[in-house]
């Protein structure tokens, strides 16, 4: 299942256009949800210090202290600035400009009845964390929603609130769109029997190969499509196609076959297939890269999903694939009606020389992508989150640990690390950054290797650190969003970027060499997405009982990086860091 990050970033800036909630239940557990919160300044100056501290040198470090308190003075620039972020506390910053840097192509970065009616009546359980209500709107984003192209920002439009909402889905096959409505004449949901039949009416109508993949236009550089789509949709037809695909509740991608792998990399090409498609001469043109779910079905049986990531993080889509799966096992009971279905609708593009010139300058530009990623998904299988757990430590930071080993042992230095963490304690939260390299996993992995060393007090410092980072991250009290808002607020205000926000340690904190994600499923699945800077690897993973899933990425046109070289590292630092458990008393834990 494949989340667009990395080379699937999000670009310009990102303006949601929802209706308006009318649940009554969804209405009042919303508003009864707090605002995400404004950490004092001083904290987050402290706080950012201290996280600059493994990943930049003595010297920077120096100079950004007296950036910092120049910047927190009285009467100062961070003061005014902070007291303006304050006033606007009960706003969102961080979803219209979590992306809005990045002008990167989406491309890098099923029995659907039970979740789609909750969704449609917003009737989903709420769910917790630690006994505190979460915010559910991201839930609410997934389905009938897309992203729309712009020449200066693009926006995400939802459509399962309008006065019609939408009963069709759109398939693609052979790089040809049909809306097929899911619903019957009564209301009711096609059963998997009927779906069957309009999917082969589908595939037995569009076996011609040769037609243009205007579905690979969604792959291009947002600003390059953003042009692109001006010029498309200027023909009627073609608007009304377009439009079809944006409102339709998800997009069914009934894929060509794939080259034949060996079962050593069959879960690598899988991922692949799911993330990009392969490229022009295979699947990326079966795709519409700015709709937020793509559920993806291979000639071989392979299947997965895709998403956009501008509307919801993981979970939501994760929660989706695990029904999806759960339900699949069970046998369906309801008949099919003894009604005639109507055929499903075709789309139809006309292409001009111009749209013909924009869909080559994107397979070129897709196969360089294509050609550059290297993803490696591997099965950790010697154990899984039991054995943390049984020596009482986070399953999440024991992984982020051993990550930070394997890189340190792979490059003799620690690295500014991402990890996803949500805010969904507060309304509208969307994510935060745990900052995974810590004062006490350097600590750690500088001497793991030392036979010298007292390792095992090392390692529980380093794995309570960074269970520490993440309760402040989930509560809001963490560095990044703040100081982003702070940046973005002194824009606002036409005012000079700080110079706190042009120091070459603020650069270095954000060049996440390591960008990761804990997704946790159900299913027996993992997440797959596309390094975030160029010398730096995308790591996703997903801790089963017994095993963990893991997919990491990196560019092949870097010759410092190997996806190969770091999944075995990450290997070895696991069962080392198990080694290290089993010999030391528990006593001593």
């Amino acid at each position: 299942m494949a989340k667009p990050c990395g080379l699937m970033k999000p670009c310009h800036l990102v303006k949601p256009v929802s209706a308006t909630r009318v649940s009554g239940r969804y209405l009042t557990h919303q508003k009864g949800l707090p605002s995400l919160p404004i950490p004092p300044l001083q904290q987050t100056c402290e706080r950012y210090i201290t996280a600059l501290e493994p990943i930049v040198e003595v010297d920077e470090l120096k100079h950004t202290k007296e950036l910092l308190d120049d910047f927190q003075k009285a009467g100062g620039v961070g003061e005014r600035l902070q007291s303006s972020l304050e006033k606007r506390a009960s706003k969102s910053f961080q979803l219209s400009d979590e992306y809005c840097e990045h002008i990167e192509p989406l491309v890098l970065q099923n029995q659907l009845k039970y979740f789609f009616t909750s969704v449609c009546s917003e009737t989903l359980p709420i769910e917790y964390l630690g006994g505190k209500p979460l915010c559910m709107n991201q839930y609410y984003e997934v389905l009938s929603s897309c992203r729309i192209p712009g020449l200066q920002k693009d926006s995400v439009v939802n459509h399962s609130k309008s006065s019609r909402p939408p009963k069709h889905i759109t398939v693609v096959h052979n790089f040809q769109f049909f809306v097929l409505d899911v619903y019957n004449s009564d209301g009711t949901p096609l059963t998997s029997d009927q779906l069957c039949v309009q999917l082969e009416r589908i595939c037995s109508s569009s076996e011609q190969t040769n037609m243009e993949p205007v579905g690979i236009l969604t792959t291009q550089h947002r600003d390059s499509w953003g042009k692109a789509y001006l010029n498309l949709i200027k023909d009627k037809i073609n608007k009304k196609s377009v439009l079809a695909i944006q409102r339709s509740i998800f997009t069914l991608c009934l894929d060509g076959a794939m080259p034949r792998v060996s079962d050593e990399t069959r879960r690598s090409s899988a991922a692949v297939q799911m993330l990009h498609g392969g490229g022009s001469q295979l699947n990326s043109g079966n795709r519409w890269f700015d709709k937020t779910l793509q559920f993806i079905v291979g000639e071989d049986g392979t299947c997965g999903a895709n998403y956009e990531h501008a509307p919801a993080e993981g979970p939501p889509i994760v929660a989706l694939i695990d029904h999806v799966v759960e339900y699949t096992g069970k046998p369906e009971m309801t008949r099919s009606p003894m009604v005639p279905l109507p055929m499903p609708q075709k789309l139809h593009f006309n292409i001009t020389p111009e749209i013909k010139k924009d869909i080559e300058e994107a397979k070129h530009n897709m196969n360089i992508l294509v050609d550059d990623l290297d993803m490696r998904v591997t099965v950790f299988g010697h154990f899984g989150k039991e054995v943390p757990k049984s020596h009482k430590m986070s399953p999440d930071a024991f992984i982020q640990v051993a990550l930070q080993l394997a890189y340190y042992r792979m490059y003799q230095r620690c690295c500014a690390t991402y990890e996803s963490a949500s805010l969904r304690m507060f309304r509208l939260g969307r994510t935060d950054t745990i900052r995974s390299a810590s004062n006490a996993s350097a600590a750690f992995v500088k001497a793991f290797d030392d036979p010298n060393k007292q390792k095992v007090d090392l390692m529980v410092k380093a794995v309570t650190a960074h269970r520490s980072y993440t309760n402040m991250a989930i509560s809001g009290q963490a560095i990044d969003r703040h100081l982003l808002g702070l940046k973005l607020q002194a824009l606002e205000e036409n005012l000079s970027v700080p110079e706190l926000f042009k120091d070459p340690a603020y650069g270095k904190a954000l060049h996440y060499q390591l960008s990761t994600s804990q997704v946790p499923a159900k299913a027996d699945c993992v997440m797959c997405f596309g390094p975030v800077v160029q010398n730096g690897y995308g790591v996703c993973y997903n801790p089963m009982k017994d095993h963990i899933n893991f997919a990491v990425s990196s560019f092949n046109t870097c010759k410092e990086t190997s996806a190969a070289q770091l999944a075995q590292a990450v290997e070895d630092a696991l069962l080392d860091l198990r080694t290290l458990l089993e010999q030391t008393p528990r006593a001593k834990l």
